[in-house]
């Protein structure tokens, strides 16, 4: 039964990596380094879980400060702070960092590495309704994850190709703060039991549109690049 659960789990994460995977085809990253940063990003809920619950037992707060403490202080701020030092330390320097598109594939692949370990545990701790808890977790917190990195990817990318010193820390402090705002409003929201059609659903309408613009641009750099460098070799 543990076996189906995880590949239950694992279903939507393996269905967004391939979509990435074949987003970035123009110029492809190193199988090994996205391999790496999925990884890492699977093994960083051991130390996120555990400052998580460090950072919660401080949370004297009660009603709905209580749920913004945990939303944006704990969960947003702890894990989308993980993710954006995996990909500073691990991809950001590397050489086949050449493209803007390739900050985004970075951080969506560390990501739902922590999605992926994220979404095993849900499901198999919920053996009572562990279908319905797989469906929805599938259509809503592992896409999440991948939009959060999708706009932490794409200021990481501004910052890395940004000459002028000033913008590039400004595109750095976006790269951490916008995720963090993004994920603590997704969690707020549900947290608050706020009526889930009138304010949920419109909430993840905003993020896939804002992010699959973000993605699109970026791609399309990706593509007129490679033509050039078709051009160039004919």
């Amino acid at each position: 039964m543990l076996i189906q659960y995880i590949v239950l789990a694992l279903i939507p994460v393996v269905l967004l990596l391939s979509f990435l995977y074949i987003t970035d085809r123009f110029n492809k990253e190193p199988a090994k380094l996205l391999l790496k940063l999925f990884i890492l990003g699977f093994l960083s809920a051991a130390p996120i879980v555990l400052l998580e619950n460090i950072l919660s037992s401080f949370n004297i707060f009660s009603g709905i400060v209580a749920y913004a403490f945990e939303s944006f202080f704990v969960a947003g701020f702890i894990e989308e702070l993980f993710k954006r030092k995996i990909v500073l330390k691990f991809a950001y320097n590397n050489v086949a960092f050449d493209e803007k598109l390739d900050g985004i594939i970075y951080c969506a692949f560390t990501s739902l590495g922590f999605a992926a370990i994220e979404n095993i545990l849900y499901i198999a701790f919920q053996t009572e309704s562990f279908t319905n808890i797989a469906l929805t977790r599938g259509l809503l917190s592992v896409p999440a994850h991948m939009l959060f990195a999708i706009t932490m990817g794409y200021y990481l990318s501004l910052a890395k190709f940004s000459d002028n010193k000033r913008k590039k820390d400004y595109y750095m402090r976006r790269a951490l703060i916008e995720p963090i705002i993004l994920h603590g409003l997704y969690d707020f929201i549900l947290m608050t039991n706020a009526n889930f059609l009138f304010v949920f659903i419109p909430y993840m309408f905003f993020l896939w549109f804002v992010n699959m613009k973000k993605l699109n641009k970026l791609h399309k750099l990706s593509k007129e690049q490679y033509k050039k460098d078709n051009k160039k070799l004919s």
